[in-house]
């Protein structure tokens, strides 16, 4: 397997890369048409520094650390400083942009904290952004907008106005990312809450409970095939809570099932759901439930 490369800055990708060297050392803007062919640089790479992509492709296969999806149409992809991006066999229709932005571009500005809250970041390449025509030429405006800012002579204002507008455009592909919960996950993938519900179930019919402990949300996810910060953003926009919450609420139904029927004590019934601890058990129980475990089970009896 083809080693991985690591750039440091912007200006180290575009030299290894065969570019010409970006206007500035922080920030590069580039079109899909002038990356209709890929570049002479290494294909599995990670940088410091984010990546906010409008892409049209012919065809493409781009995978991260382990998923490799085939893209034909309209999407955006986000990526973080460090994540490791591979790319084989791009053929890029001409209309797109690429944005780059190295992570100390943000120090002293409030986007340096807040570009963490948008969980999009942290989504795997299968969980694109698949944009419409009209929300495509209101990105492709923004970047017209950065990119006139990023070729006129820099000044005092010139980096605020820049960071602005790649505000406004994560501010919109989060709004457009809640509306694909919605449509796309539901219409093509099916009701997720359903899906992780089902997978939940067989976590704890199949045994695993007791090999491998209460079920966590990174092996939820993992089976479903999606991230576990996708997973939560679907489930929260589906259904008001995230996958924590659910399998929180599903080991206290059958904790309260096995306080109404077993003669087990609450230590028993603790370690049969999967708690390596009794006490956390108990406080997880009476945190969500509002009496302790014997409580409630000392109550059914009544």
């Amino acid at each position: 397997m083809e080693k991985i490369t690591h750039y440091n800055s912007i200006t180290e990708l575009h030299e290894k890369s065969g570019f010409e060297p970006p206007n500035h050392p922080l920030i590069s803007l580039m079109t899909c048409k002038e990356l209709l062919e890929y570049p002479d640089g290494k294909s599995r790479f990670t940088g410091d520094f984010y990546m906010i992509g409008l892409k049209k492709f012919k065809s493409a296969y781009i995978q991260d650390y382990k998923t490799k999806y085939e893209y034909n149409n309209a999407c955006m992809v986000f990526v973080k400083p460090r994540q490791i991006i591979e790319l084989t066999n791009i053929q890029l229709a001409q209309k797109g942009c690429i944005i780059f932005f190295h992570e100390s571009y943000l120090f002293g500005n409030m986007l340096h904290n807040q570009i963490k809250k948008y969980g999009y970041f942290e989504f795997e390449i299968n969980e694109a952004l698949h944009i419409s025509p009209t929300e495509e030429d209101i990105i492709v405006e923004l970047y017209e907008k950065i990119k006139n800012e990023h070729n006129n002579t820099a000044d005092e204002f010139s980096r605020d106005i820049i960071l602005s507008h790649i505000d406004s455009i994560l501010k919109y592909s989060d709004r457009f990312y809640k509306r694909q919960f919605t449509d796309r996950c539901v219409n093509i993938s099916g009701n997720m809450a359903k899906k992780f519900q089902n997978a939940l179930e067989d976590y704890f019919i199949s045994g695993l409970h007791l090999t491998l402990g209460i079920p966590n949300v990174n092996h939820l996810a993992s089976e479903l095939h999606l991230s576990t910060r996708y997973l939560s953003d679907v489930l929260k926009q589906q259904t008001g809570k995230t996958a924590l919450n659910h399998i929180q609420a599903h080991l206290i139904k059958e904790a309260k099932n096995q306080l109404v029927i077993s003669e087990n004590n609450v230590a028993g019934i603790a370690y049969d759901l999967g708690f390596e601890s009794p006490s956390y058990f108990s406080r997880l129980f009476k945190k969500v439930v509002g009496v302790s475990p014997m409580k409630y089970k000392e109550q059914s009896r009544l």
